[in-house]
Protein backbone atom coordinates (compact mmCIF):
# COMPACT_ATOMS: atom_id res chain seq x y z
CA UNK A 1 0.00 0.00 0.00
CA UNK A 2 1.20 3.50 -0.74
CA UNK A 3 2.34 5.92 1.97
CA UNK A 4 1.21 9.53 2.45
CA UNK A 5 3.41 12.61 2.50
CA UNK A 6 2.76 16.34 2.79
CA UNK A 7 4.77 19.16 1.27
CA UNK A 8 6.16 21.61 3.84
CA UNK A 9 6.24 24.32 1.18
CA UNK A 10 2.46 24.43 0.75
CA UNK A 11 1.00 24.04 4.26
CA UNK A 12 1.44 25.87 7.59
CA UNK A 13 3.17 28.70 5.76
CA UNK A 14 2.63 31.06 8.69
CA UNK A 15 5.26 29.26 10.80
CA UNK A 16 8.98 28.56 10.24
CA UNK A 17 10.11 25.54 8.24
CA UNK A 18 11.08 23.54 11.35
CA UNK A 19 7.62 24.00 12.83
CA UNK A 20 5.99 22.89 9.59
CA UNK A 21 8.06 19.70 9.68
CA UNK A 22 6.91 19.00 13.23
CA UNK A 23 3.25 19.74 12.51
CA UNK A 24 3.21 17.47 9.45
CA UNK A 25 4.99 14.71 11.36
CA UNK A 26 2.72 15.00 14.38
CA UNK A 27 -0.28 14.72 12.05
CA UNK A 28 1.06 11.31 10.95
CA UNK A 29 2.49 12.06 7.52
CA UNK A 30 5.85 11.87 5.83
CA UNK A 31 7.45 15.24 5.04
CA UNK A 32 8.58 16.47 1.64
CA UNK A 33 9.91 19.85 0.59
CA UNK A 34 11.61 21.64 -2.28
CA UNK A 35 14.66 23.81 -1.70
CA UNK A 36 16.96 22.59 1.06
CA UNK A 37 19.75 25.15 0.88
CA UNK A 38 19.60 27.70 3.67
CA UNK A 39 17.32 25.49 5.72
CA UNK A 40 18.10 23.67 8.94
CA UNK A 41 18.54 20.05 7.94
CA UNK A 42 19.41 19.14 11.52
CA UNK A 43 15.69 19.14 12.28
CA UNK A 44 15.55 15.69 10.70
CA UNK A 45 17.95 14.41 13.32
CA UNK A 46 16.75 16.52 16.25
CA UNK A 47 13.13 15.49 15.76
CA UNK A 48 13.49 11.72 15.40
CA UNK A 49 9.86 10.93 14.51
CA UNK A 50 10.20 12.56 11.08
CA UNK A 51 9.79 10.25 8.11
CA UNK A 52 10.99 11.73 4.85
CA UNK A 53 9.19 11.82 1.56
CA UNK A 54 11.11 13.64 -1.16
CA UNK A 55 13.35 16.63 -1.70
CA UNK A 56 13.97 18.45 -4.97
CA UNK A 57 17.31 17.66 -6.58
CA UNK A 58 17.33 20.43 -9.18
CA UNK A 59 18.97 23.55 -7.78
CA UNK A 60 20.76 24.68 -10.92
CA UNK A 61 21.11 23.96 -14.63
CA UNK A 62 18.86 22.15 -17.08
CA UNK A 63 18.62 18.80 -18.82
CA UNK A 64 17.37 20.58 -21.95
CA UNK A 65 20.42 22.63 -22.91
CA UNK A 66 23.94 21.20 -23.46
CA UNK A 67 25.60 24.14 -21.73
CA UNK A 68 23.46 23.70 -18.61
CA UNK A 69 23.92 19.98 -18.00
CA UNK A 70 27.14 20.14 -15.97
CA UNK A 71 25.54 22.55 -13.51
CA UNK A 72 22.52 20.30 -13.17
CA UNK A 73 24.61 17.18 -12.59
CA UNK A 74 26.62 19.00 -9.92
CA UNK A 75 23.41 20.17 -8.26
CA UNK A 76 21.98 16.65 -8.26
CA UNK A 77 25.16 15.22 -6.73
CA UNK A 78 25.01 17.78 -3.93
CA UNK A 79 21.31 17.14 -3.32
CA UNK A 80 21.84 13.38 -3.21
CA UNK A 81 24.40 13.85 -0.44
CA UNK A 82 21.87 15.91 1.49
CA UNK A 83 19.19 13.27 0.90
CA UNK A 84 21.51 10.59 2.26
CA UNK A 85 22.24 12.74 5.30
CA UNK A 86 18.59 13.28 6.21
CA UNK A 87 17.36 9.85 5.13
CA UNK A 88 15.34 10.59 2.01
CA UNK A 89 15.37 7.87 -0.65
CA UNK A 90 13.45 9.74 -3.36
CA UNK A 91 14.36 13.02 -5.04
CA UNK A 92 12.31 15.07 -7.48
CA UNK A 93 14.16 15.96 -10.67
CA UNK A 94 12.90 18.91 -12.68
CA UNK A 95 13.89 19.62 -16.27
CA UNK A 96 15.54 22.77 -14.95
CA UNK A 97 15.56 25.21 -12.08
CA UNK A 98 12.40 27.24 -11.47
CA UNK A 99 11.92 30.70 -10.02
CA UNK A 100 10.08 31.43 -6.73
CA UNK A 101 6.70 31.59 -8.50
CA UNK A 102 7.32 28.49 -10.61
CA UNK A 103 8.48 30.51 -13.59
CA UNK A 104 10.98 28.99 -16.04
CA UNK A 105 14.41 30.49 -15.48
CA UNK A 106 16.53 27.69 -16.92
CA UNK A 107 17.72 27.58 -20.50
CA UNK A 108 16.07 25.36 -23.09
CA UNK A 109 17.74 24.70 -26.43
CA UNK A 110 15.59 25.90 -29.35
CA UNK A 111 16.18 22.76 -31.41
CA UNK A 112 13.85 19.91 -30.41
CA UNK A 113 16.20 17.08 -31.37
CA UNK A 114 19.05 18.67 -29.42
CA UNK A 115 16.78 19.06 -26.40
CA UNK A 116 15.81 15.40 -26.25
CA UNK A 117 19.28 14.02 -26.96
CA UNK A 118 20.65 16.31 -24.28
CA UNK A 119 17.97 15.24 -21.81
CA UNK A 120 18.74 11.56 -22.41
CA UNK A 121 22.48 12.08 -21.89
CA UNK A 122 21.88 14.16 -18.76
CA UNK A 123 19.60 11.53 -17.26
CA UNK A 124 22.17 8.83 -17.95
CA UNK A 125 24.73 10.85 -15.99
CA UNK A 126 22.50 11.46 -12.97
CA UNK A 127 21.38 7.83 -13.05
CA UNK A 128 24.94 6.85 -12.22
CA UNK A 129 24.86 9.15 -9.19
CA UNK A 130 21.53 7.75 -8.04
CA UNK A 131 22.71 4.17 -8.44
CA UNK A 132 25.92 4.83 -6.50
CA UNK A 133 23.97 6.30 -3.57
CA UNK A 134 20.94 3.99 -3.73
CA UNK A 135 18.34 6.70 -4.24
CA UNK A 136 15.68 7.21 -6.90
CA UNK A 137 15.47 10.34 -9.02
CA UNK A 138 11.93 11.02 -10.21
CA UNK A 139 11.57 13.20 -13.30
CA UNK A 140 8.57 15.51 -13.06
CA UNK A 141 6.31 16.70 -15.85
CA UNK A 142 4.66 20.09 -15.18
CA UNK A 143 1.68 21.65 -16.87
CA UNK A 144 2.51 24.27 -19.49
CA UNK A 145 -1.01 25.69 -19.58
CA UNK A 146 -1.29 27.61 -16.30
CA UNK A 147 1.62 27.27 -13.89
CA UNK A 148 4.77 26.64 -15.92
CA UNK A 149 4.45 28.06 -19.42
CA UNK A 150 7.53 27.12 -21.42
CA UNK A 151 8.49 24.08 -19.34
CA UNK A 152 10.01 21.46 -21.59
CA UNK A 153 8.24 18.33 -20.32
CA UNK A 154 4.53 18.96 -20.16
CA UNK A 155 3.07 15.55 -20.90
CA UNK A 156 3.43 12.37 -18.88
CA UNK A 157 4.37 10.40 -21.99
CA UNK A 158 7.40 12.60 -22.58
CA UNK A 159 8.79 11.91 -19.12
CA UNK A 160 8.03 8.20 -19.48
CA UNK A 161 9.80 7.93 -22.82
CA UNK A 162 12.93 9.52 -21.40
CA UNK A 163 13.16 7.31 -18.32
CA UNK A 164 12.49 4.20 -20.36
CA UNK A 165 15.35 5.07 -22.68
CA UNK A 166 17.69 5.52 -19.71
CA UNK A 167 16.52 2.13 -18.42
CA UNK A 168 17.69 2.45 -14.83
CA UNK A 169 15.68 1.33 -11.79
CA UNK A 170 16.92 4.50 -10.11
CA UNK A 171 15.28 6.82 -12.65
CA UNK A 172 11.47 7.03 -12.56
CA UNK A 173 8.84 9.71 -13.11
CA UNK A 174 6.70 11.74 -10.76
CA UNK A 175 3.11 11.23 -11.78
CA UNK A 176 1.61 14.57 -10.78
CA UNK A 177 -2.16 14.22 -10.95
CA UNK A 178 -2.76 17.98 -10.80
CA UNK A 179 -0.36 18.79 -13.63
CA UNK A 180 -1.59 15.85 -15.71
CA UNK A 181 -5.22 16.92 -15.36
CA UNK A 182 -4.43 20.49 -16.40
CA UNK A 183 -2.20 19.46 -19.30
CA UNK A 184 -4.01 16.46 -20.75
CA UNK A 185 -6.66 14.83 -18.54
CA UNK A 186 -7.43 11.07 -18.50
CA UNK A 187 -5.50 10.58 -15.26
CA UNK A 188 -6.90 7.10 -14.53
CA UNK A 189 -5.69 5.89 -17.93
CA UNK A 190 -2.27 7.43 -17.22
CA UNK A 191 -2.06 5.48 -13.96
CA UNK A 192 -3.03 2.25 -15.67
CA UNK A 193 -0.61 2.73 -18.58
CA UNK A 194 2.47 3.98 -16.79
CA UNK A 195 2.41 2.81 -13.17
CA UNK A 196 5.57 0.74 -13.66
CA UNK A 197 7.43 3.93 -14.55
CA UNK A 198 6.18 5.85 -11.52
CA UNK A 199 8.46 6.45 -8.54
CA UNK A 200 6.40 9.13 -6.83
CA UNK A 201 2.89 10.59 -7.01
CA UNK A 202 1.86 14.19 -6.36
CA UNK A 203 -1.73 15.29 -5.81
CA UNK A 204 -3.74 18.52 -5.72
CA UNK A 205 -7.16 19.33 -7.13
CA UNK A 206 -8.18 21.37 -10.16
CA UNK A 207 -8.87 24.26 -10.21
CA UNK A 208 -7.09 26.10 -7.42
CA UNK A 209 -4.43 23.55 -6.57
CA UNK A 210 -6.13 22.86 -3.26
CA UNK A 211 -6.48 19.55 -1.43
CA UNK A 212 -8.27 16.56 -3.03
CA UNK A 213 -12.02 16.87 -2.78
CA UNK A 214 -12.18 20.58 -3.58
CA UNK A 215 -12.27 20.40 -7.37
CA UNK A 216 -13.08 18.40 -10.48
CA UNK A 217 -10.81 15.38 -10.02
CA UNK A 218 -12.54 12.31 -8.60
CA UNK A 219 -9.75 11.49 -6.17
CA UNK A 220 -11.46 8.44 -4.69
CA UNK A 221 -11.16 6.88 -8.15
CA UNK A 222 -7.52 7.98 -8.32
CA UNK A 223 -6.80 6.37 -4.94
CA UNK A 224 -8.51 3.17 -6.01
CA UNK A 225 -6.68 3.11 -9.34
CA UNK A 226 -3.31 3.45 -7.60
CA UNK A 227 -4.25 0.65 -5.21
CA UNK A 228 -5.46 -1.66 -7.99
CA UNK A 229 -2.30 -0.97 -10.00
CA UNK A 230 -0.22 -2.14 -7.05
CA UNK A 231 1.49 1.17 -6.38
CA UNK A 232 3.45 0.99 -3.10
CA UNK A 233 5.39 4.26 -3.21
CA UNK A 234 4.60 7.66 -1.76
CA UNK A 235 1.59 9.84 -2.55
CA UNK A 236 2.52 13.41 -1.73
CA UNK A 237 0.09 16.24 -1.07
CA UNK A 238 1.52 19.25 -2.90
CA UNK A 239 -1.51 21.50 -2.47
CA UNK A 240 -2.39 24.82 -0.89
CA UNK A 241 -5.23 24.30 1.62
CA UNK A 242 -8.53 25.90 0.67
CA UNK A 243 -9.09 26.71 4.34
CA UNK A 244 -7.92 25.14 7.61
CA UNK A 245 -4.72 23.18 6.85
CA UNK A 246 -5.63 20.47 9.36
CA UNK A 247 -8.94 19.91 7.59
CA UNK A 248 -7.04 19.71 4.31
CA UNK A 249 -4.75 17.02 5.74
CA UNK A 250 -7.73 15.11 7.14
CA UNK A 251 -9.44 15.19 3.75
CA UNK A 252 -6.29 13.96 2.01
CA UNK A 253 -5.90 11.11 4.49
CA UNK A 254 -9.55 10.09 4.34
CA UNK A 255 -9.63 9.91 0.55
CA UNK A 256 -6.37 8.00 0.22
CA UNK A 257 -7.01 5.44 2.94
CA UNK A 258 -10.37 4.26 1.55
CA UNK A 259 -8.84 1.32 -0.27
CA UNK A 260 -6.77 -0.05 2.57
Amino acid sequence: MYQLSVCADTVFLDVPFEERVKKITDAGFRVEFAGWKGRNMEIFHEYPNVRLGSIVATGAGSILHPEEVDALVESVAESVKTANYIGSKELILLAGVLGPKGEIIHRTHPDEITRWITAYKALCRVAEIAEAHNVTLCLEHLNTVIDHVGYGIGRVEQAVQLVREVNSPHIKIVLDIYHAQVEQGNVIELIQNYIDDVGYVHVADVPGRHEPGTGEIHYRHVAQALHEAGYEGIVGLEAFPAGDPYKALDSFREIFTLSE
